[in-house]
């Protein structure tokens, strides 16, 4: 496919599919602009990653495995 082509076929879109498309450019921009060998690099650890811990303190929800089991529970009773 020739850029003329996809360009003419991004502007047939409605404006906010345009703007996803031009969202996706950019994603890919930045995915492939670090080259393969940046992606290569060492994996973060996993104590590192910003999720870890963030039940940890919560009142609320002393026992988090028995909060998300019971969530569960509920939603696939709700679903049946």
């Amino acid at each position: 496919m020739e850029t003329a082509d996809i360009a003419r076929e991004i502007a047939t879109l409605p404006p906010e599919a345009q703007r996803q498309v031009f969202d996706f450019i950019a994603f890919l921009k930045a995915r492939y602009a670090a080259g393969p060998s940046a992606r290569k690099g060492k994996r973060p650890q996993l104590q590192d990653e910003p999720f870890v811990g963030m039940w940890q303190g919560r009142e609320d929800i002393p026992d988090s495995s028995a909060w998300v089991r019971r969530l569960r529970d509920q939603e696939w009773e709700a679903s049946q």
